[in-house]
């Protein structure tokens, strides 16, 4: 097997306006996205925020280091021409959302699932008009027909590239009303993610570190904060 790696092979990184947005070229060269896209993104703080990360490639390109222009890439190459499936799967997160399922027992670990879930799913219930219902254990059960309904609504409103980030925030927690509060600005990031993390926490302190598990806990933060990152971005806002 070949171990040969793609290295940097330019030397400088631009932003230029484009007709339905800013793209980011590599020694005058449009970067193109795998499926040979031109990659124009939605505002200028996002693709100077990509043209960044091209820019601090050194020797080797290391694509991990790269978040923002992965995500760049799905929405054009992946989200954009399927949409409605993406839709349609992030929607499904509603019908088994991770902050429904409350623990039975140990009852300090659903107290602390109450602390921590219910004022998200009350500003849910009156922000997106979606009252999700709240259930013991961890066998599905139905949520009322208005509750896919509402984050159906919610969703379609978001376009390719914010639906980008809002498909990992949302995939990443298990949670759409989580993924959709860090959106509204109900949440900032870092908050959802400890929220989604209270069961993990809550085992953690009960039996020690697993190191494994932290980091690929750590490796999913990162993804969970870079897709919010990617959110603002998409909006235009400096992040």
């Amino acid at each position: 097997m070949s171990d040969w790696k793609a290295k940097r092979f330019w030397k400088s990184v631009s932003v230029a306006e484009a007709d339905t947005g800013y793209g980011i070229a590599l020694d005058g060269r449009p970067v193109r996205s795998p499926y040979k896209t031109q990659l124009i993104v939605p505002s200028r703080p996002m693709a100077e925020a990509i043209a960044e990360e091209w820019d601090a490639q050194q020797g080797v390109i290391k694509p991990e280091e790269m978040p923002l222009t992965r995500m760049a890439n799905s929405a054009l190459d992946k989200v954009a021409p399927q949409k409605s499936a993406v839709l349609a799967h992030l929607a499904e997160y509603a019908e088994t959302d991770l902050l429904c399922y409350r623990a039975e027992t140990p009852p300090a670990l659903g107290e602390r699932q109450s602390a921590g879930w219910d004022p998200v799913l009350d500003w849910a219930r009156e922000a997106l008009g979606a009252p999700f219902q709240i259930g013991l254990g961890v066998m599905p059960f139905a949520q009322p027909s208005d509750v896919s309904d509402r984050i159906g609504e919610q969703l379609a409103r978001f376009d390719d590239f914010e639906l980008t980030g809002l498909h990992d925030l949302i995939g990443l927690s298990g949670s759409a009303v989580l993924g959709l509060a860090v959106s509204h600005g109900r949440l900032t990031g870092a908050e959802a993610w400890a929220l989604s993390r209270i069961d993990e926490d809550w085992q953690t302190e009960q039996w020690g570190v697993d190191d494994e598990a932290e980091e690929m806990a750590a490796l999913k933060a990162a993804g969970f904060l870079s897709a919010e990152r990617f959110l603002r971005l998409a909006r235009g806002q400096t992040a």
